[in-house]
């Protein structure tokens, strides 16, 4: 088999899973009925999690701690949503699937928000402590915990753990990210110099780097998170924002065309092929999730162990996080594509965060260096997050002793990903997703009451009082 057979059937057994009526259609459902039984949690109480958010950042973590901090959680989940999904994702649904992808983006953005709420709330309320003294949490712990068939959970969080370990390995929290670092980087070098740089050369950069940290574990990824996260995300919005106010005139003509095209099919032009409704919203809302996460499952292994007095205070936190790799980086980059008018230009047809670069480049000069910088660190974030997730992940199927070496395939698996090609990387990173959201989906259906009472029991007490019992220790939470 051929390379580009390969590619060609990995990208149809993705596009039946990313079907309107597949797994899109399922988290919208699972998203909307968590908004409905915690009462629009994520408009109620946004305001509360930008309070959080703020205080969070002032909280230091404790010394020889097992956990981490509100903030630290925070970060190093944004660490691995707020990634190159951002640049090369929102880039690839845009090609795929026209400017209505944008749209069911922020659709998926929305329900997700509710659905990233429910993951932090049932990551902390069923978080345990491992063999090592360390604590772990995410979809394999709440669905073998929360669910009264053991059969079934035992099936569910198993095919979490495995889709989830391939994901981080194969998908879109490795090959992907180092993907899109190395084809930005020559785009840089191309502008710069007019050569074109080979792709190993970056991805030798990249890894080296991922590799040094995860030495260290959570608490270096925790700490390098923290310090790196909010500094990219400023670094990249600054750039984007420029953009838009020196082109503001487009802004309205960008945004009507998103509205009006994802319920219209998209014509041919120029290097575009035309989308139909049914690819837009495949696009939008495959491309949305790897961005967010909402629903994959990965971030409530990171906002398990946050040192929080009551789950929903960290589920609110999982609100803030949506909405800032959506709602705001992703939107930013779709107009910036957008106006640019690049995303119809034949030499981009099968670009991914080189497009965007190219993009930011026709009203800043320079732009494309500095989204190489910034591919690089949101990138080096992800990487270093999913990396995190995964171990978790086959920490659960087979114990601690299989860290070391998962994170030395890990490391060398980035090397592979820089020098692959664009369609089989997000086809293979984009069909994981899929699989790995399934079984969280699945059992954050069953939880659903777990949820509702845990929502109530906090916000009707004014986050003081909670007569919830943890599951471990059979005792109420104490604010």
């Amino acid at each position: 088999m051929t390379l580009d057979e390969l590619t060609s059937r990995i990208t149809m057994i993705d596009g039946l899973v990313w079907q309107p009526f597949a797994m899109p259609l399922v988290l919208v459902i699972v998203g909307g009925l968590i908004t409905i039984v915690t009462g629009f949690v994520q408009v109620r109480k946004f305001p509360v999690a930008v309070r959080m958010v703020i205080a969070g950042m002032r909280q230091k973590s404790e010394a020889g701690s097992k956990t981490i901090t509100p903030f630290q959680a925070l970060t190093t989940a944004l660490a691995s949503t707020v990634g190159n999904g951002n640049i090369g994702g929102v880039a690839t649904a845009i090609l795929i699937g026209g400017p209505g992808a944008v749209f069911w983006m922020w659709v998926c953005a929305t329900v997700g928000m509710a659905t990233k709420y429910a993951e932090a709330v049932l990551g902390v309320h069923y978080r345990v402590t491992r063999e090592s003294g360390e604590l772990a949490s995410g979809p394999m712990y709440y669905i073998t915990r929360g669910i009264p068939n053991a059969a079934l959970g035992k099936t569910l969080a198993l095919m979490f753990a495995f889709f989830g370990a391939a994901a981080a390995l194969f998908g879109t929290g490795n090959m992907a990210q180092s993907n899109t670092v190395a084809r930005t980087f020559v785009e840089a070098g191309r502008y710069m110099t007019g050569v074109d740089l080979p792709l190993w050369v970056p991805g030798i950069l990249i890894t080296a780097a991922v590799g040094a940290v995860l030495l260290g574990g959570i608490q270096r990824i925790a700490h390098v998170a923290e310090k790196l996260v909010p500094s990219m995300i400023v670094l990249y919005l600054g750039a984007g924002f420029t953009f838009l106010v020196l082109n503001i005139t487009a802004l309205p003509a960008a945004l009507l065309l998103i509205v009006s095209e994802s319920m219209t099919p998209t014509a041919a032009i120029g290097g575009f092929a035309g989308a139909s409704v049914a690819q837009a919203l495949a696009a939008g809302v495959s491309r949305g999730v790897l961005s967010n996460e909402a629903g994959l499952g990965s971030a409530p292994i990171a906002h398990g162990i946050a040192n929080v007095k009551h789950p929903a205070e960290q589920g609110v936190v999982g609100i803030f996080e949506v909405f800032i790799d959506t709602i705001v980086v992703c939107t930013v980059t779709a107009f910036v594509i957008l106006e640019s008018g690049l995303w119809t230009d034949p030499l981009y047809t099968n670009a991914s965060g080189d497009l965007t670069a190219a993009a930011l480049g026709t009203v800043i000069p320079g732009a494309r260096v500095l989204v190489a910088v910034c591919s690089f660190l949101f990138g080096f974030s992800t990487l270093i997050g999913w990396c995190y997730y995964g171990e978790k992940c086959v920490e659960f199927m087979f114990g601690s002793r299989v860290v070391k070496p998962y994170r030395v395939i890990f490391t060398a698996l980035i090397m592979v990903g820089a020098v692959v090609e664009v369609q089989l990387v997000w086809a293979i990173g984009t069909l994981l997703n899929g699989f790995m959201a399934f079984p969280n989906l699945v059992g954050i259906f069953f939880l659903m009451g777990t949820i509702k009472k845990i929502t109530k029991d906090y916000f009707d007490n004014g986050g003081r009082e909670f007569s919830v019992n943890h599951p471990a220790t059979g005792a109420p939470y104490k604010g």
